[in-house]
């Protein structure tokens, strides 16, 4: 039997990691998965309510215009229809961005250590990723990203805040990376959570696109509006991106669940508010119990806080784990812990002294790409 002929380049993809899943126990011991940034509370009744009522229709294709959501979001950011093009999740949107901008030999930019999927994306449109390091605090270095770009960039991701760092990028210095940025290449601005960003100075990434004609936006409803198991992202994009985003668009890739969800979601943003403020106070308490430990860890604006563990990432996240608590770490960097239930955020303040003893000696840590560039 002859062997199938598959694309040799995918040997140099590395596959996604999940965060680990909580097993299924029939004892009382509780088990918190806070390895993948989820919202830890369910949806609203009324979101419940408005998903129970197209239960009915699944058997037709979802509409892929998504006309209801779309102008919802075209009221809200004050766009046109054809700015406004959905995925499911913003993963599979930062995949469209690509596809539609980088093909074989081009290149797409990105800070590393990031969002995970960026380079496996990059490689998987035939494209080269071109990581650039973080800075010593964890953060994007904007000039070094400027100094990366060649005749060959064609896409740049910048995410803020940052996954898995938290770290994130102020007004300024993002007006000062995007005016010296050549106009015929896209930038796109990642705001996974941008809801949990609370930084004074901040930018608005549909500001930047209003004063770009080469910036796109990416949001998602799978953090601060919890719907990460319906899976619905969006860009919003210049019209001739979003023309093109289209044509590389998974057909009926938003089921009509995701997308009523979405709307229903939208309509009930001060409940979920004032979850997301609570989750912020949470976020602010575990970073303060690490710093009180004496392990200060890097801002986060996330969800989520990083702990740069270095060589010491795999012995915390199995101390973690025997405390009950699933992380996900980066082997030789650090780990990233989702600021979940109470339960779980006590249980993580309670063991910070011990994780700041064994941290101590290599919580320096290079940010180094830790996949192939070339």
């Amino acid at each position: 039997m002859s062997e199938l002929r598959l694309r040799g380049d995918l040997d140099a993809i590395p596959g996604y990691t999940p965060g680990k899943a909580a097993p299924q126990r029939e004892t009382a011991d509780a088990v918190h998965k806070i390895s993948s940034n989820e919202n830890p509370y369910p949806p609203l009744p009324s979101v419940t309510a408005a998903i129970a009522d197209q239960l009915a229709h699944v058997n037709r294709y979802p509409e892929t215009a998504a006309t209801a959501l779309t102008s919802v979001l075209c009221e809200r950011f004050g766009v046109d229809p054809v700015n406004i093009v959905l995925g499911s999740g913003s993963v599979e949107v930062v995949s469209q961005l690509i596809r539609a901008t980088a093909g074989v030999g081009d290149e797409v930019l990105f800070a590393w250590r990031s969002f995970e999927a960026y380079p496996m994306l990059v490689r998987t449109a035939g494209a080269v990723p071109v990581p650039v390091p973080l800075t010593a605090d964890h953060r994007h270095d904007l000039d070094g990203m400027l100094a990366a770009i060649t005749e060959r960039t064609r896409l740049i991701l910048v995410c803020n805040p940052n996954n898995p760092t938290g770290t994130t990028i102020g007004e300024a210095e993002l007006d000062r990376f995007l005016a010296r940025v050549p106009s015929d290449i896209v930038v796109v601005i990642d705001e996974a959570y941008v809801q949990f960003n609370d930084r004074v100075d901040s930018p608005v990434g549909i500001e930047h696109f209003r004063r770009h004609s080469n910036v796109a936006v990416a949001h998602t409803f799978s953090k601060a509006y919890g719907l990460a198991g319906m899976r619905v992202g969006y860009a919003i994009a210049p019209a001739p991106l979003g023309i093109a985003l289209r044509k590389v668009a998974i057909p009926f890739g938003v089921t009509n669940l995701a997308q009523t969800a979405a709307v229903a979601s939208l309509a009930a943003e001060d409940e979920l508010g004032a979850r997301v403020a609570a989750l912020v106070v949470e976020r602010e308490r575990v970073l303060a119990a690490f710093v009180a430990a004496g392990f200060p860890l890097p801002e986060s604006k996330g969800n989520f806080v990083w702990l740069p563990l270095g060589d010491a990432t795999t012995t915390v996240a199995e101390l973690l784990e025997r405390h009950g608590l699933l992380v996900r770490p980066f082997a030789g960097e650090g780990l990233r812990a989702t600021v979940a239930e109470t339960e779980a955020n006590d249980i993580l303040i309670a063991l910070a002294p011990e994780i700041a003893a064994l941290a101590a000696p290599s919580s320096e840590v290079a940010s180094a790409p830790a996949f192939a560039s070339s």
